[in-house]
C-alpha cells in the first residue's frame, strides 16, 4: 500500500463544517494538521471546535485523554496558503465554485513542494476542470468525503484526465489506513454516490408532479416498504433543497441536458419560494412552531379492512414473492399454482395449463399483480402491488387500484395485506408506483456508470451503502429481482414516458439476454 506517513504534514483549505472535519479525520490518525481558512477567525474557530468535539469524544470514552493531548499540539491554525508549505498532501474544501478552486489550487501550486499531493473534496465539480491550467496537474485527485466527514465511512477517490494512477492510489490507501473505505472512480458527473443517487430523489419528484401521491407518503413507502433509512423528501428537507437542486442540475448541465437527470419544477418552486429545509424551517415539510405541535404530515394509510378468507395464487410475482408467506402465516388460506418466484411475467395462460388469470385472485375474481411498470387499468378489475425490499420486515406496502377495479376488490386487496401485518398506502394508478421504478432507475444508474468504466461493480455497491445507507447495492438489489424484470419494467416505462429518461442501459439489457449477474459486470 502506498500510505503516506504519518509524519506527512496535511494540510486543509476551508474550516467550514466539512473541512473542518477532514482535519479531525488526519488529526486522529497521528498527522499534523494546518487548517486555513480566508476567512478572518474562521481558522481558528474551526481548529476551537475540532478539540471541543475530541473533548467529548473523551467524556464518552471513545478517545484516551492522552491520545486528545497529543493530538492538541499537532493541530494549528494558518494564517495563509503559504503556511501549508510543508504539508505532503492538501486537501481543499472550499466553496462548490470552479474559479474558487482554480484559484487556491494555482496558489498551492506555487507553495507546495512539486511532489505534495493535492486534493479536492468536490462533490459534483470535475477534477480534471479544477487542474485545468496547472504545470503538474497529474498531482491533482479528488478526495471526496461525506457529511459529517469523522463518522461517515466513505471516500471517494475520482481522478481526473490527468490525474497519476498512482497519487490516486496513495490518497485511497491513505484514506484506508485513516479509517475509511475508499471507491476510486473516474471523475464524470456526480461521481459515484451523487450519480447513482439521482433517482432517488427524481422518481419521487415524478410521482409528485403526476398527482400519484404526496410527499409523506412517498416517504414512507420507500422508507416501510423499500427499507431505505430515509425518504426522499425528508432527505432533501435535510441536507438542503437548494443544495440538492444544485447538485442535480449540476449533473444534469455536465452531461448536457441528459433527461435521466433533469431537475423538475416542483423542486425548483421550493427553492424559489426559500423553503430550503430545516434550515429555513420549512421545506418539504413545516418543522418547529405550530407545525411541532400536530408533528409532520401522516402518509396515506387504508382504514383496516376486513381480510379474505381465500385466495389464489397464480405465479407471476418476484420482488413481493416473500409476502406469500406472511399472508398465509396470518391465517389466510392460499391455493398455490406457482412455487416459486417468477422470472419475468408476460400475461395470463402463463403458469398453469387452463389458467386464465395471473397474480392473486381475490373472491370474486379481482387479481392482485405485482407492478411491471403497466398500469393496473390496463389489466381490467386490478390492484397493482408496488415492490418490498424484505418482504420479512417490510411495514408497509403500497397499492394502486386501476380505473376498472370493483370496490370490492380494493377493500380484499386491502385487507388482504392488512392481515399480514402491514400499513397500506393507496395511491393513483401512475406506471411503475413507486418503489419499483425508484429502483430500476437506481440499479440503472449504477450498471450504467459500470458499463461506462466509470467505477467497478463492487465499487458501486459499497459506495451506494455507506455513502447513502441504502439497504443493499443497486447491483445487489438488481440481481435478486433479475436483470431481465429490471430491463422489462424500463422498458415499459419508456414506453409510458417517450423522451430517454428510462432507457435501459445497453449493459442492463445484455445481462437480460444472457442472465449474466451485474454485480460481476
Amino acid at each position: 500500500m502506498a500510505v503516506l506517513p504519518v509524519s506527512t504534514p496535511v494540510g486543509v483549505v476551508g474550516a467550514g463544517t466539512m473541512g473542518a472535519g477532514i482535519a479531525q479525520v488526519a488529526l486522529v490518525a497521528g498527522h499534523e494538521v494546518r487548517l486555513y481558512d480566508a476567512q478572518d477567525g474562521a481558522a481558528d474557530r474551526g481548529v476551537a471546535q475540532i478539540l471541543a468535539r475530541l473533548d467529548r469524544l473523551v467524556e464518552k470514552g471513545r478517545l484516551e485523554r492522552s491520545a486528545v493531548d497529543a493530538a492538541r499540539g499537532r493541530l494549528t491554525a494558518a494564517a495563509s496558503l503559504a503556511d501549508l508549505a510543508p504539508s505532503g498532501l492538501v486537501i481543499e474544501a472550499v466553496v462548490e465554485q470552479l474559479p474558487v478552486k482554480r484559484e487556491v489550487f494555482g496558489t498551492l501550486e506555487k507553495v507546495c513542494a512539486d511532489d505534495a499531493i493535492l486534493a479536492t473534496n468536490t462533490s459534483t465539480l470535475s477534477v480534471t476542470a479544477i487542474a485545468a491550467g496547472l504545470r503538474r496537474p497529474g498531482r491533482v485527485t479528488g478526495m471526496h468525503f461525506f457529511n459529517p466527514a469523522p463518522l461517515m465511512a466513505l471516500v471517494e477517490v475520482p481522478g481526473g484526465a490527468a490525474t497519476d494512477p498512482q497519487v490516486a492510489q496513495t490518497v485511497a490507501d491513505t484514506a484506508t489506513a485513516w479509517g475509511k473505505t475508499p471507491v476510486r472512480c473516474a471523475s464524470t458527473p456526480g461521481f459515484v454516490a451523487n450519480r447513482v443517487a439521482r433517482p432517488f430523489y427524481g422518481e419521487a419528484m415524478q410521482v409528485l408532479e403526476e398527482g400519484g401521491a404526496d410527499c409523506a407518503t412517498i416517504d414512507a413507502v420507500l422508507t416501510e416498504a423499500a427499507g431505505f433509512p430515509m425518504g426522499p423528501f425528508t432527505l432533501a428537507d435535510l441536507v438542503g433543497n437548494d443544495v440538492n437542486l444544485a447538485v442535480g442540475r449540476s449533473v444534469w448541465e455536465q452531461t448536457f441536458g441528459d433527461p435521466r437527470y433533469a431537475p423538475f419544477v416542483a423542486q425548483q418552486q421550493v427553492v424559489d419560494a426559500g423553503w430550503l429545509g430545516r434550515k429555513t424551517g420549512r421545506g418539504w415539510y413545516e418543522y418547529g412552531g405550530d407545525a411541532g405541535s400536530s408533528g409532520p404530515p401522516r402518509p396515506r394509510t387504508a382504514q383496516p379492512r376486513t381480510p379474505p378468507d381465500q385466495v389464489t395464487y397464480h405465479g407471476g410475482f418476484t420482488a413481493c414473492f416473500g409476502l406469500l408467506d406472511r399472508i398465509a402465516a396470518a391465517g389466510v388460506s392460499m391455493e398455490r399454482y406457482d412455487t416459486g418466484p417468477a422470472a419475468q411475467r408476460s400475461g395470463p395462460g402463463e403458469f398453469e395449463p387452463g389458467e386464465s388469470a395471473y397474480g392473486i385472485e381475490l373472491p370474486g375474481g379481482g387479481l392482485v399483480l405485482e407492478t411491471t411498470g403497466e398500469p393496473a387499468t390496463f389489466d381490467g378489475d386490478a390492484v397493482t402491488l408496488d415492490w418490498v425490499g424484505d418482504a420479512a420486515t417490510a411495514t408497509r406496502v403500497c397499492l394502486a387500484p386501476g380505473d376498472a377495479c370493483e370496490p370490492g376488490t380494493l377493500d380484499h386487496a386491502i385487507g388482504l395485506f392488512q392481515a399480514a401485518g402491514l400499513a397500506v398506502s393507496v395511491i393513483d394508478d401512475v406506471p411503475g408506483l413507486i418503489v419499483a421504478r425508484t429502483v430500476c432507475m437506481l440499479v440503472n444508474e449504477a450498471v450504467d456508470l459500470v458499463g461506462r468504466r466509470e467505477a467497478s461493480a463492487p465499487d458501486v455497491d459499497v459506495a451506494m451503502r455507506l455513502g447513502t445507507g441504502y439497504p443493499r447495492g443497486p447491483l445487489a438489489w438488481g440481481d435478486q429481482v433479475g436483470p431481465e424484470v429490471v430491463a422489462d419494467v424500463l422498458g415499459t416505462l419508456a414506453r409510458a414516458y417517450p423522451g430517454g429518461r428510462y432507457r435501459p442501459s445497453p449493459l442492463l439489457v445484455r445481462a437480460a439476454r444472457t442472465g449474466r449477474s451485474l454485480r460481476s459486470l
